[in-house]
């Protein structure tokens, strides 16, 4: 039977900032068809991971593949696959919302009508209609991240890379998200998101990866990872508890 490639590849990724490394030579394998969790503390490296798997940022050493497809040997093939929602950014932000979609769609080399009527049901489902015609740089925090979202996805990609997808989404907005991305691998695509709150990972993803100071310290099926506690607990267990909080008397005295 012959070996199905994973949605994502990666083999000794490795990535340095000066004297600081920011990701060792890391190893994962996305399974295709999988929500796919990835969480870490701050400064873990996961989202220089991300940016090197999608094309972004060039690794020192290591390969990305995206559907058996190399990201820097082949990086338009590579990138036709990917829909990507990075954190952080620049947008073309003096677009309209309708407009930069559009412009998202058009640059894929999509139909002018596809590209119209694709737009028109993302922004719709989104709860960005009434939108439309504003300037994304006068959108909120939350409204920019589901413009992003259609952007990533208005191509049909088949695999969706998220970096904190859900940071500053109203709880309906999120509901609506959490719908198309489910909806989204059961269609057979594979969601791959990064995420500092482990109660959303666990809840919505079936597999997972934790990662701290650039290496993968776990990685399998949510139930694989955290065992017999919470996802929480096992990645206190990897990356370190601190230690009780010491000092502060001021703060737990009362005064008039």
């Amino acid at each position: 039977m012959p070996t199905v490639d994973p949605a994502l590849s990666l083999r000794g990724l490795t990535k340095r900032f000066g004297d600081t490394i920011a990701v060792d030579p890391l190893d994962l394998d996305v399974p295709r068809g999988s929500f796919y969790g990835l969480v870490g503390p701050n400064g873990a490296g996961k989202t220089t991971t991300l940016s090197m798997a999608t094309g972004l940022l060039r690794p020192d050493a290591g390969t990305a593949a995206v559907l058996g497809v190399d990201v820097w040997r082949d990086p338009v093939a590579a990138k036709a696959r990917i829909g990507l929602l990075p954190d952080g950014l620049r947008l073309f932000d003096r677009l309209t919302g309708e407009q930069l979609v559009t412009y998202a769609g058009l640059l894929r080399g999509m139909d002018r009508r596809l590209v119209a009527e694709r737009t028109a049901e993302l922004l719709a489902t989104l709860g960005l209609t009434d939108a439309r015609d504003k300037l994304v740089i006068d959108y909120s925090a939350g409204m920019t991240k589901k413009v992003t979202l259609a952007c990533a996805l208005i191509h049909g990609p088949r695999l969706l890379v998220l970096d904190e997808p859900f940071e500053a989404v109203d709880p309906v907005s999120a509901r609506t998200i959490r719908g198309i991305l489910h909806g989204f691998v059961e269609a057979g695509g594979t969601v791959v998101l990064s995420s500092h709150v482990m109660d959303l990972v666990e809840r919505i993803c079936t597999d997972v990866a934790i990662i701290a100071a650039g290496r993968v310290r776990a990685a399998g099926t949510v139930d694989e990872v955290r065992g017999a506690g919470s996802l929480e607990d096992r990645f206190l267990d990897l990356v370190g508890a601190p230690a009780d909080v010491e000092g502060l008397a001021w703060l737990r005295t009362s005064s008039d």
